[in-house]
């Protein structure tokens, strides 16, 4: 995770307040979504999303979000699985769509195999924002050019490509920030490399649904 000032910068430039709804995707071990809980208390409330297509990974991410949901001062929190682009079914409509570090995986074999595409799930999010919502995503950048082809092999994708297809369903591109934009990273080593892990050259886009 991030420090203390960063993280309260990424939760102020994705607009989540008090009583919000959130759908946390692929939630991890939940640190965003334990924020987020806190965030938008007692009136608010955060699903914490499994695609379905990462439930049977070794580390049992749904049985690890159920767990979270139990904690104490976790009522507004509910921890649901389904496949990527049935989120509506499990969902309710939503203030805020927060992505962190996930949307290059649209662009995987992984995620595809159940026939999930990026452009499917822009429009499963697009449908299930309130008007005026706001779809966020952190991801690792890519060197200039080169689109969606370092998806699979480095975890990592252009800026550009990630506007391109998100505007496509419908959404305006609301704001960036570069909070955790990094000028040394090389753009050209897996994400997971000792030298650039945790470190890596991100983007924060803020898309909103007119």
């Amino acid at each position: 995770m991030y420090d203390q000032s960063k993280l309260s910068e990424l939760i102020r430039f994705a607009r989540v307040d008090v009583g919000s709804t959130v759908i946390d995707v692929y939630p991890g071990d939940g640190d965003w979504t334990r924020l987020f809980s806190d965030t938008v208390g007692p009136a608010g409330r955060v699903f914490s999303f499994v695609p379905a297509e990462v439930a049977h990974f070794k580390n049992d991410p749904v049985g690890r979000m159920r767990t979270l949901a139990t904690e104490p001062g976790r009522e507004n929190v509910e921890a649901v699985s389904a496949d990527l682009v049935a989120m509506r079914e499990v969902t309710q409509q939503a203030d805020v769509l927060w992505l962190h570090l996930f949307y290059h995986d649209l662009h995987t074999a992984l995620m595809q195999a159940r026939g999930a595409t990026a452009a499917h799930f822009n429009r499963v999010v697009y449908e299930q924002l309130k008007p005026g919502g706001y779809y966020v995503i952190v991801d690792h950048a890519a060197t200039v050019g080169l689109g969606t082809s370092d998806a699979q092999s480095l975890h990592r994708i252009e800026p550009a490509s990630v506007r391109k297809e998100v505007e496509a369903a419908g959404f305006v591109l609301d704001a960036e920030s570069t909070t955790l934009a990094n000028k040394d990273d090389p753009h050209s080593i897996k994400v997971f490399d000792p030298s650039i892990k945790g470190k890596t050259d991100r983007f924060v886009y803020r898309f909103v649904k007119p």
